[in-house]
């Protein structure tokens, strides 16, 4: 129904282009004088090449919304912020040099390379800090192909400093912006997250304009995230998981207890499952776009995306360090936890050869019949024994839970993240969550017969 109304505006335009014409020539029929003659002649001219430019005009919408909408997507993936998008270039009958700017022909759009790998594009999002610098030479640093892995920066809020620091990198990246840059009507006990609201817009246009040229995979950074030597060789390594394990949703290069304290520095390799969605340098498939950006929120997508109806026992792949660390302490958050987690995040500094590591054990079957089955074998200690060493035996240990309070009691001591999204805790695989203390692995984990996520302890 939407296709027709979109093909109905097409038709109206050119009709009218036609109407147009014809009465132009008519007026040009009356021959009273030499000098009306002169005067018809330049008039039908001027007929001529304004019908040319309107044909042109209507050719170049028509083969937009035939590239963006009718051809390139299956009908899921075409969600109302991109035929908002469509209906507002047309209504507006935007000019040809406008067109020519838009964001999808500025995109690299070679979707696979000749040895038939994928190509996977990095969006960065930015907004309004020239600090984007950072993120980018640090991209730029450690990209290994300029043809595998495009960097496309997508800009919201206009900010010309920004907008120059970006162009600054010439060829290297492509800059594309987000047209609509209005004013976001919110409740009045909303308007302090208003910056939410738009950042919601922002992902929902970048990754719809991203998606359309074809690509298979796509790979999210904000604009305050530095990365590690081998950030590109974890998505290459771990890609395929997503296509063969439909368990498996996303890809994160985050953990978000990754601080030096709570970390094997000696197994930067190491990968987990995790129920909970990290973000932070992150990889999803245009499949999961696909089911997700026809429902996309208008706010707060992150904590959408960990809620049950979303989620929908999917989970993520995570390392024990992260690839990815924040320097940006001011935005839209104020700040949340920087001081007492983020800046204590440890960036993996070695480069870690993850194409050539069997990633088989991170599929479901496989890694829950050894993780979750060699958990519930470890010897139960408490936190006071954790601390004060009085352990005897040697290896990996679980300290137990049964209540919310307990947890983030238990967490609190530990120096772990404390909080639930969607009754999940930070990093944790069927409840338990992993770390490293002291020298020693540990596991804290539910009762062995634990039965889901609790919502109210969120």
């Amino acid at each position: 129904m939407r296709t027709r109304k979109v093909l109905l505006v097409i038709g109206f335009l050119v009709t009218w282009t036609y109407a147009t014409y014809y009465l132009l020539l008519r007026q040009t029929g009356i021959h009273t004088s030499r000098h009306q003659s002169l005067q018809a002649y330049k008039l039908n001219s001027q007929a001529r090449d304004a019908n040319m430019q309107s044909h042109h005009l209507a050719k170049n919408v028509f083969e937009f919304v035939k590239l963006k909408y009718l051809e390139k997507q299956p009908p899921s993936v075409a969600s109302t912020p991109q035929i908002s998008i469509i209906a507002a270039e047309i209504s507006a009958e935007l000019p040809e040099q406008h067109v020519a700017k838009s964001a999808t022909a500025r995109i690299p759009t070679k979707t696979y390379l000749a040895n038939g790998e994928p190509v996977f594009p990095v969006v960065v999002f930015a907004c309004n800090r020239v600090s984007v610098k950072k993120c980018i030479d640090n991209l730029v640093q450690y990209r290994p192909s300029v043809e595998q892995f495009p960097i496309i920066v997508s800009q919201d809020c206009g900010d010309e400093p920004t907008k120059e620091a970006i162009l600054s990198y010439g060829k290297q990246v492509t800059l594309i912006e987000q047209p609509d840059l209005s004013d976001i009507t919110v409740l009045p006990k909303e308007k302090k997250f208003k910056g939410y609201y738009k950042i919601a817009r922002h992902y929902g246009w970048a990754l719809n304009t991203t998606f359309a040229v074809g690509f298979e995979f796509v790979i999210i950074v904000e604009d305050d995230l530095n990365v590690a030597p081998d950030f590109f060789e974890y998505f290459l390594g771990t890609h395929k998981l997503l296509k063969q394990d439909p368990s498996l949703w996303c890809v994160s290069a985050w953990n978000d207890n990754g601080k030096a304290a709570v970390v094997d520095a000696a197994q930067p390799e190491l990968l987990y499952r995790t129920d909970f969605f990290p973000g932070l340098g992150w990889m999803l498939t245009k499949d999961l776009w696909a089911e997700l950006s026809v429902k996309w929120p208008k706010s707060f997508w992150d904590d959408w995306i960990r809620h049950p109806a979303q989620r929908k026992d999917r989970v993520c792949i995570r390392p024990e360090i992260s690839r990815t660390r924040t320097f940006g302490k001011i935005g839209v958050s104020n700040g949340l936890f920087f001081d007492k987690y983020l800046k204590h995040i440890k960036l993996s500094e070695d480069f870690v050869q993850f194409t050539k590591i069997n990633m088989s054990y991170l599929l479901k079957d496989n890694y829950d019949n050894t993780f979750l089955r060699r958990v519930y074998t470890y010897p139960i200690v408490t936190y006071d024994e954790l601390r004060r060493n009085l352990i005897r035996i040697e290896g990996p240990v679980r300290i137990q839970y049964t209540t919310r309070e307990q947890y983030k009691r238990t967490t609190k001591m530990l120096g772990l993240m404390d909080d639930f999204k969607s009754g999940v805790p930070r990093t944790a695989y069927h409840g338990i969550v992993s770390f490293y203390y002291n020298k020693r692995r540990v596991h804290l984990a539910p009762n062995a017969n634990w039965k889901g996520y609790e919502l109210s302890w969120s």
